[in-house]
This record gives structure tokens, C-alpha cells and sequence, in this order.
């Protein structure tokens, strides 16, 4: 009886592990979420991007973004399409010490990704200060280029960099969405960077 009930548990525990060994699922399955935008990066922004602080000049495939001291606000790019469900992806580069985020925002903000040279976090922003759900520890360094994947979709936002995953979950977050922002204090460069996802449906 004792052999037979040993052998239940390691099948147990043999199935957790399994369990926890599988990369966990986006949001939205590869391809069902349209493209929004993709811009080149080697010409202007035109609408519905619009800069509310700072500098973001594309040049050559790359948007190179610095936070002016004037402004006393990180800089901000807004991309004025709302979308309920999203996957928004780009690489990044730190100039120096700073951080790089992607949220989403509604009558107010509602969540974001934030990244430091320390690590990722996911925060929602029922009340202020920001309220951190999940965080990644990990060394993001300056000078190379990292890879960030943000998904939203209902009350849950996912965050991928470089492959190591966060997510969280939040009443808050199922918000109505009416657009997505970039931000990065002090400087930073963007690569490669393209929004997909299923418009916010429109007020009756």
C-alpha cells in the first residue's frame, strides 16, 4: 500500500513539473490580431501618433528618443487608436541609466509595462502611485538591444523581454482603452516596432 501510494505521488510530481515547465500562452493566438501600425521609422510620424514630451526622431529604421529637462516629464508618444486587445513589439537600446514603458490609457491611465536596468514590472493605475502587480528581476543593460513584447487583453496584461515572461491580472485593466503610449526617461533608441490588435468598440 505504502510502494502504491509513493508511486501516486512521484506521478504527481512529475506532473507538476511538466506543468510548470510549459511556456505559458499569449493572449491571442499568432495572427489573429490585425495590424495597426508599423511604421518604417525613417520618415516622420504622421497621425494618430502624436508626441506629447520629448523628442522622437526616426532615422534610418530607428526612432531615437531623448526627455527634454524643460518638459519635467519623461517622454511620452502617443498612438491615438484605443484597442481592447493588443500586442504591441519593438527593441529597444538604453543610452545610459533610464527606464523604457508601454501602457495604455482610457479617461486616465490604466496599465503599464515598465522597464529598468534592473528589471520589468507590471503595474495598473486605479490610484496613484502606480500599483505594481508582477515584477521580472533581471539585468537590463545599456548598449544592446532588447526585445519587448506587451499583450493586453481583457483584465490581464502580459509582458515578454527578451523571452522571460511576466503577467498579471486586474479588474482595472478590462478598462475601456482609447489609445497606447511609448515613454522613456532620459534616452533611449526604438527598433522594429509594430501594433496589432481589435479596436476599442465605439460608444453607443
Amino acid at each position: 500500500m505504502k510502494s502504491r501510494s509513493f508511486f501516486l505521488g512521484l506521478l504527481n510530481l512529475v506532473a507538476v513539473s511538466v506543468s510548470c515547465a510549459e511556456p505559458s500562452k499569449p493572449l491571442s493566438p499568432a495572427g489573429t490580431l490585425p495590424v495597426v501600425a508599423a511604421p518604417s521609422l525613417s520618415e516622420p510620424l504622421a497621425a494618430p501618433w502624436s508626441v506629447a514630451h520629448g523628442t522622437w526622431t526616426p532615422e534610418n529604421g530607428v526612432l531615437k528618443v531623448v526627455e527634454l529637462p524643460e518638459n519635467k516629464h519623461v517622454a511620452v508618444l502617443h498612438h491615438k487608436v484605443g484597442l481592447e486587445s493588443a500586442l504591441i513589439e519593438c527593441e529597444f537600446r538604453f543610452d545610459g541609466p533610464g527606464m523604457f514603458l508601454i501602457g495604455c490609457d482610457g479617461g486616465k491611465h490604466i496599465g503599464r509595462v515598465v522597464v529598468r536596468p534592473d528589471g520589468m514590472s507590471i503595474a495598473e493605475d486605479s490610484a496613484k502611485p502606480s500599483h505594481t502587480l508582477e515584477t521580472l528581476k533581471v539585468p537590463v543593460t545599456g548598449g544592446g538591444w532588447h526585445q519587448l513584447r506587451v499583450e493586453w487583453k481583457g483584465d490581464t496584461m502580459l509582458a515578454a523581454l527578451d523571452g522571460q515572461e511576466i503577467r498579471a491580472q486586474h479588474p482595472f485593466l478590462a478598462s475601456p482603452k482609447s489609445q497606447s503610449w511609448l515613454a522613456v526617461a532620459k534616452t533611449a533608441q526604438v527598433r522594429g516596432l509594430k501594433i496589432s490588435g481589435i479596436p476599442t468598440p465605439a460608444k453607443p
